[in-house]
C-alpha cells in the first residue's frame, strides 16, 4: 500500500480501490476501523472508498464512510435504511421557551403517535400498514431530537441567533432491519444490479429511505406541537442508504449526502452540533461526516462512567444549561458525552482536508433520547 499526504488528506491504493481518508493524524481513529477499510477495498468490484473523521468500527465495516463499486453490499448500509438527520428552524424566540415545562411536554415523543398517520404512508406510495405504529417515534441508539439554539452563523446561512432549532436524528426503525434480514444467504459477497436478488433489495431499499424521511418529519411535527410552535424544514441529510452513480453503485454508511446545500454534523448532547457546507471534493464521493463519531463501544461504556443516581442525574444536564430526557440508566450511560469524539475537532479535520467548512454552531439546550415507557429499536 502506497500512501501520499496533500493538505492533511491521505490517499491509499489498497487492492484496486483508492481509499481517501478526509482527517488528519491527530483525529482519534481506532486502529480496528482502518483495518475494515483494508477489508472493504479487496471486496469484488470496490473501486473507492471516501473515510471520514467520524469514522469508527461498525459490524460489517465502519461506520463514517462512503464506498463507491460496481456490485451492491446491503450489509454496507445496515439494517437502519435511511437513517439521517433533518435540520428545522421553530418559529419559537429563545426568550420564550420554557424549558421546564417544555421538557414535560417533549415527553410525548416517548409514546406512540396518537393520530392515525396512515395517510401519510399512502401519500408517499408506501402500503398503509407499513410499520405504522412506529412512524414518529425515535427508537432507541443514538437517536434523538434535539432543541437547539444558534451560538453563531454565517450571513449565507441565513439563520437567526434569536430563533430555536430542531435537530431530529432517526431510521427506518424495524423496517430497515426486516429489510436487511430477508435478503438472500450470499448476497453479502456483492449482487450484480440485474439479479433478482439485487432488484428486490433496492426496491425495499428505496421504500425505506422514503419511510424514514416521512418519520423524522413527523417526529418533528409531535415536537413542534408539544412546544406550541410551527416548524420549516431547512435540510434532511440521509447517511445510511444507497444511490447509484453513473454505472456504479454508491454506499453510505454513516456518510450525509452532501449534494442539497449545507449538512448537520451532530455533537454529542452535552457539545456542539454544527452545519457544514461542503466544498465539493471530488474525492469525498459527494459525502460528509454525519456527526462526532463514537470514541468508545456501548458495552465498554459500563465501566468507563461512573452510574450512582448523583451521575446519572448529572448526565441528565449539560453545560449549555440545557436538559436530556433519557430515563433508560442503560441508554444514558451507553450515550454518555465521554462515548463520542470532538464534534469541533471533526469539523476542522474537514475543514483541514478540503472537504467542508463550518457555517453554523449550534448548542443543545433539550435532549430527547427516551421515556421509561417509551419503545426501543
Amino acid at each position: 500500500m502506497g500512501n501520499s499526504v496533500l493538505d492533511g488528506r491521505v490517499s491509499a491504493v489498497s487492492g484496486d480501490a483508492i481509499i481517501t481518508k478526509f482527517y488528519t493524524s491527530a483525529a482519534w481513529i481506532e486502529g480496528r476501523a482502518e483495518q475494515q477499510l483494508e477489508e472493504i477495498a479487496g471486496w469484488t468490484g470496490v473501486q473507492k472508498i471516501a473515510a471520514f473523521p467520524d469514522l469508527h468500527p461498525g459490524k460489517f465495516g465502519p461506520v463514517g464512510c462512503a464506498v463507491l463499486a460496481d456490485h451492491i453490499f446491503p450489509q454496507l448500509i445496515g439494517n437502519d435504511i435511511g437513517c439521517g438527520m433533518s435540520l428545522f428552524q421553530l418559529d419559537l424566540p429563545v426568550r420564550k421557551l420554557k424549558l421546564e415545562k417544555a421538557l414535560r411536554r417533549m415527553r410525548v415523543l416517548g409514546e406512540p403517535a396518537s393520530e392515525d398517520q396512515r395517510w401519510r404512508l399512502e401519500e408517499i406510495g408506501l402500503p398503509t400498514d407499513l410499520f405504522a405504529t412506529s412512524l414518529g417515534t425515535v427508537g432507541g441508539g443514538n437517536h434523538f431530537c434535539e432543541v437547539q439554539t444558534l451560538a453563531e452563523a454565517d450571513d449565507s446561512t441565513g439563520l437567526y441567533t434569536s430563533c430555536l432549532y430542531l435537530l431530529v436524528h432517526s431510521g427506518s426503525r424495524g423496517f430497515g432491519n426486516a429489510v436487511l434480514e430477508v435478503v438472500p444467504q450470499g448476497s453479502y459477497a456483492g449482487l450484480q444490479e440485474d439479479s433478482d436478488a439485487a432488484q428486490i433489495y433496492l426496491k425495499d431499499h428505496d421504500k425505506a429511505v422514503r419511510w424514514a424521511r416521512l418519520n423524522r418529519q413527523v417526529i418533528a411535527e409531535r415536537a413542534a406541537e408539544a412546544l406550541r410552535a410551527d416548524l420549516m424544514l431547512l435540510v434532511d441529510a440521509p447517511h445510511n442508504l444507497l444511490v447509484q452513480h453513473g454505472d456504479r453503485w454508491l454506499h453510505r454508511k454513516g456518510a450525509a449526502v452532501a449534494e442539497q446545500g449545507f449538512v448537520p454534523l451532530a455533537g454529542s448532547r452535552a457539545s456542539a452540533s454544527y452545519l457544514m457546507f461542503p466544498i465539493g471534493h471530488v474525492d469525498a464521493l459527494r459525502s460528509l461526516a454525519h456527526g462526532a463519531g463514537r470514541r468508545y463501544d456501548r458495552s465498554s461504556m459500563h465501566g468507563r462512567v461512573r452510574a450512582k443516581k448523583s451521575d446519572l442525574e448529572a448526565m441528565q444536564r449539560n453545560t449549555f444549561g440545557g436538559r436530556i430526557l433519557c430515563e433508560d440508566r442503560n441508554l444514558l450511560i451507553e450515550e454518555a458525552p465521554l462515548a463520542y469524539k470532538s464534534a469541533r475537532s471533526v469539523a476542522e479535520d474537514l475543514d483541514r482536508t478540503g472537504a467542508a467548512h463550518s457555517v453554523a454552531e449550534f448548542h443543545p439546550l433539550l435532549t430527547f433520547k427516551k421515556t421509561r415507557d417509551g419503545r426501543r429499536s
